[in-house]
């Protein structure tokens, strides 16, 4: 749907510049906005290299381990149905961990891996499993202590206070994982 929203929107927004008389501004704004989305990029690029190599540091030493272990009562409310030595767990705790600290981006490859896993142990390879709903819903509420993104992206817009977001974000990811799990939990159970 969106692939022919946004062409409607551009071909509109052309036609009246020609319209109007703007086709100079509109060329303006073009480029002002390519240089503006690649100081984004670049912006991004750094903040996700950073939280990567932290992700691979915690990989690869044992802290890994402590921070599943910290997490094992919350994985067995959520994903009852794993077993106790299941990869999956392992793969699940590295996205929970890495959006919690705001790196939805690094967070992907690791949803993705811990996806596979879950697929894994699917017994109906066609349908999802109610660990694979839950990891979807509790991956989409993203539960962030650190956003990094916005505030990556208010410091690329030279905001005062880039970080001030973060109690705001607090309060509104929490209330969105609780009623994410809440919702999906019943819902699982009447399903």
């Amino acid at each position: 749907m969106l692939n022919i929203i946004w062409p409607i929107f551009i071909i509109i927004s052309f036609a009246y510049a020609i319209f109007v008389g703007n086709v100079e501004e509109v060329n303006k704004s073009i480029f002002d906005s390519a240089g503006s989305a690649v100081e984004l990029s670049i912006t991004f690029l750094g903040t996700m290299c950073l939280w990567n190599g932290i992700m691979k540091i915690v990989q690869e030493t044992s802290l890994m381990n402590k921070l599943t272990k910290i997490l094992n009562p919350v994985m067995r409310f959520l994903f009852p149905e794993l077993k106790r030595d299941s990869p999956a767990k392992n793969e699940i705790s590295m996205n929970i961990i890495a959006n919690i600290l705001g790196l939805g981006n690094a967070a992907t490859p690791l949803g993705i891996r811990a996806m596979n896993e879950l697929q894994k142990d699917n017994i109906k390879k066609d349908t999802l499993s109610n660990s694979m709903i839950m990891f979807i819903v509790l991956n989409t509420a993203s539960l962030q202590l650190i956003p990094t993104t916005v505030i990556a992206i208010r410091t690329s817009l030279e905001s005062e206070n880039p970080s001030s977001v973060i109690v705001p974000v607090w309060i509104v990811t929490i209330l969105a994982a609780i009623t994410a799990v809440f919702v999906t939990k019943r819902l699982i159970k009447r399903f």
